[in-house]
């Protein structure tokens, strides 16, 4: 519903975090669609990393109010879960502690 109006920014605020694998996919790809039809500027805040990391063009993590990871292009695009993980702890100094967003 918030796609009706062509709004100037999109925010998606965990909005697959309750939905089951199958719904939470194709709730991705319907959100993909609208976002790409519409050429909506979108923000969407998860802490599913494979989901950060397949969808838009680019991720952004955040540790204590701030921006510690900014990657875009190419380098996002080659990114595992992995190696996304590795560089926050670089980049924070602390090892990432959620195990629903690495294990989702």
């Amino acid at each position: 519903m918030a796609s009706l109006n062509s709004p100037k920014l999109l925010l998606l605020d965990e909005h697959t975090a309750a939905l089951d694998p199958k719904t939470s996919a194709k709730v991705l790809e319907i959100t993909d669609r609208i976002v790409t039809e519409n050429k909506l500027t979108t923000l969407m805040i998860t802490h599913n990393m494979k989901d950060a990391i397949a969808h838009g063009n680019r991720l952004i993590m955040m540790h204590e109010g701030k921006v510690v990871v900014d990657v875009e292009g190419d380098e996002k695009r080659k990114l595992t879960v992995e190696d996304l993980l590795g560089l926050f702890a670089k980049a924070s100094g602390k090892d990432f502690a959620n195990d629903r967003a690495i294990l989702s």
